[in-house]
């Protein structure tokens, strides 16, 4: 067999090896054309009136880990689907005109030819073969990337002035002022060092110009297709991808941060109010997978008096359809119809030999219970329920297609070849959800971890809501977290989803974290930069795996000023990467963590973190109700109350919890000393209750100091908190 796919697996940072690259050449500019044919002995491809010959080629090292997932523990088996044994490239000429082309490989005396395929060159014009709408007099240097196919792409230059300072774009990892960057908003598994490669899970074709003369402004495209954006001098360059119409939608928001925010949340939605309990310390492990597990973990929570609020079970079904309790007993519904609590039985020497009494007795202690989720059906099962269930996905309507009516198949590393659920319609909400209906309305669970939300890959991806992939695809998180809250609405529950993918829309619907990330001190800075810029966008409820999820675990002084910067965010949670259950353990439970570096202090030290973070409880559900009615981030980044200061650009890790805590976590091994930039007013160390003047103040750091500094103005109420 002999493959070629002009756009390839569309991953969009990898090539994979029978593409086309690139898939929309410039007019002038040669085009490399790859083709998968296993055995072949030769190859060629009929390129208009010429013959090209092809070579035996490997795919770059680079897009071989991409495409494979990197380190993950499914990369193999993403490589493997990829089929790129028997690659085959060539370089054309440079593309003058449309061109048709095949591919023909020999085998021994049998030949085998592909479809005909075209390509055309494109160009950039200025000629008015489009439209921006919006922008106004900020909007020059309008172009058009037009073929004889049609009009491709729009761009567009920002003026910026000296000084002016680039936030936003969803959630980034690598600076919170991205001027002079180049970067996209496509919604990607990045899988860890997010921070170095410049993607994210959860990006939005928005940002803030914070003036540096105090006249600020803002803008979104107003787009889910992939945006690029590259700032330059004064300018900053706006790409967008475009569809039928050849028209880009731009709206510009005049004002300081906040008004501009404000702006952008009346068009695309805003948070809404969460109950205190997800502002206590959550716990979880991805190797918590028993009933005997999870009981044990939070019975040595009790034991230790470290309290815990949440604990997020992910391994509590048999991961084929993330419906039922890894061992129940039950019969098959062969039409993929939902089960009832009362179709379940639990075997006493399984895993979860009482799931609901574990649920009661968690709930009877204070602690809310949290089950994992992830947005594809497994197809590699011929029987069982997970193959109802992925028959009647396909059977039903449920699935997201290919362009040829076909289901699609998930092409990325992660849970490969899966079906995906069509969520944006309500019909296939209802009918993915109410799978999971008595996990809610019988066992009581209080929320669900979505994770994942990443894995549709195509432009022309099918839709059951009329939208293509590359209109579709980015809003697929949005759609995903919107179900399963609307699932503990239905039951009368908060809606407490748990997401690490998203886009613009995202900032209704739940809580976000920062995703997969090693245990260093670069993944503790680039997560913190992550919050602060998740938030400039309107992500009210945002946290991270403290001191990273992923490898070993980390040393004491990471997790302890891990610990401590999050006890001061929004959601404060630890978590532990799946390691096949192999010794040592990698748990991130306090206790481990001591038992692992030999360090006594850890277990005292993160129990007064835990205990503080309880005492600010009340302090964070009241900040967090004024962010939703001000739209003046949580985890705000100083430029919103003091736009005007230059010197807090030198201070990017710095942050506002709410209107009256300044944060300055401590993000260096062997810190002593940390100094910190107060901008004008009066402020009190927390620490020591003594009136600190503003400008830059250092003090010493022992490793149960995290600097905190409170304004005057509250200090008599939030005193009692740091007593």
């Amino acid at each position: 067999m002999i493959k070629h796919r002009p756009h390839g697996i569309e991953h969009p940072y990898a090539v994979s090896p029978d593409q086309r690259v690139p898939v929309l050449p410039l007019a002038g500019e040669p085009v490399l054309l790859g083709v998968v044919a296993p055995e072949a002995d030769r190859v060629v491809c009929e390129w208009g009136t010429l013959e090209l010959p092809l070579s035996a080629t490997s795919a770059a090292a680079a897009d071989a880990a991409a495409l494979a997932g990197g380190e993950g523990h499914l990369s193999e088996a993403q490589a493997k689907s990829l089929g790129a044994d028997g690659a085959w490239s060539v370089q054309t000429p440079p593309l003058a005109e449309p061109v048709k082309y095949r591919f023909h490989a020999h085998r021994g005396g049998a030949a085998e030819s592909t479809e005909w395929f075209e390509v055309s060159p494109a160009v950039w014009t200025a000629d008015g073969v489009g439209e921006v709408r919006g922008g106004g007099e900020r909007v020059r240097g309008v172009e058009w990337l037009v073929s004889s196919q049609g009009v491709h792409r729009g761009r567009f230059r920002l003026q910026l002035q000296d000084g002016d300072r680039l936030v936003g774009f969803g959630e980034r990892y690598d600076a919170l002022d991205q001027r002079g960057r180049e970067l996209d908003a496509v919604v990607f598994e990045q899988y860890k060092a997010q921070g170095v490669h410049g993607r994210t899970y959860l990006p939005m074709p928005f940002a803030h110009v914070v003036g540096a003369d105090g006249n600020g402004w803002g803008f979104h495209v107003r787009t889910s297709r992939r945006t690029w954006y590259s700032s330059a001098g004064n300018e900053l360059t706006v790409e967008v991808a475009l569809g039928d119409e050849p028209v880009v939608d731009l709206a510009i928001y005049e004002g300081d941060p906040a008004t501009v925010l404000t702006g952008f949340l009346d068009e695309v939605g805003r948070a809404e109010e969460l109950p205190g309990w997800v502002f206590r310390l959550w716990a979880s492990g991805n190797e918590w997978n028993t009933q005997q597990l999870v009981t044990a973990r939070m019975d040595t929570h009790r034991d230790l008096a470290i309290p815990v609020g949440a604990v997020v079970i992910e391994a509590w079904s048999d991961e084929q359809g993330i419906t039922i309790w890894r061992d129940a007993v039950y019969a098959v519904t062969e039409d993929g119809s939902a089960h009832r609590a009362e179709d379940f039985s639990y075997r006493p020497d399984g895993a979860w030999p009482d799931p609901k009494a574990m649920i009661d007795e968690l709930h009877a202690r204070g602690i809310k219970v949290i089950l994992w989720q992830i947005p594809l059906q497994k197809t590699e099962f011929s029987t069982g329920q997970v193959a109802a269930d992925a028959a009647a996905m396909v059977r039903d309507g449920h699935a997201v297609l290919e362009a040829d009516g076909t289901a699609y198949r998930n092409r990325g590393w992660w849970f490969p070849q899966a079906l995906m659920p069509d969520l944006s319609v309500q019909r296939t909400r209802d009918w993915w959800t109410e799978k999971r209906r008595y996990l809610v309305e019988h066992f009581d669970v209080d929320g669900f971890k979505t994770d994942g939300g990443e894995h549709a890959w195509g432009h022309d991806l099918v839709y059951a809501d009329g939208r293509k992939g590359d209109e579709g695809n980015n809003l697929y998180p949005v759609h995903y977290a919107r179900a399963f809250g609307d699932l503990l609405r239905s039951a009368g529950k908060a809606p407490v989803t748990f997401s690490r993918a998203g886009f613009t829309g995202s900032q209704a619907h739940g809580i976000f974290w920062a995703g997969d990330e090693d245990s260093t001190w670069q993944a503790f800075r680039s997560s913190v930069t992550a919050g602060l810029t998740a938030a400039s966008c309107g992500i009210v409820y945002w946290g991270w795996d403290l001191a990273g999820f992923s490898g070993p675990v980390p040393d004491a002084e990471l997790y302890l000023r891990a610990a401590a910067a999050s006890a001061f965010m929004p959601i404060m949670q630890y978590h532990s990467e799946f390691n096949h259950h192999q010794l040592p353990l990698r748990d991130r439970t306090p206790w481990h963590v001591a038992e692992t570096t030999g360090d006594d202090r850890v277990v005292p030290l993160f129990r007064r973190f835990a205990t503080l973070r309880e005492s600010l409880v009340p302090y964070l559900t009241e900040q967090a109700a004024r962010t939703i009615a001000t739209d003046r981030p949580l985890m705000r980044p100083l430029f919103f109350d003091h736009e005007n200061d230059p010197e807090i650009w030198n201070h990017p890790y710095q942050y506002l919890l709410g209107d009256e805590l300044l944060i300055n976590p401590v993000l260096e091994p062997g810190a002593t000393t940390w100094t910190t930039y107060l901008p004008a007013g009066e402020w009190i160390d927390v620490w020591t209750g003594d009136r600190v003047p503003s400008g830059l103040v250092t003090r010493d750091v022992p490793l149960e100091v995290v600097p905190v500094y409170c304004r005057a103005s509250r200090w008599s109420e939030l005193q009692p908190v740091f007593s």
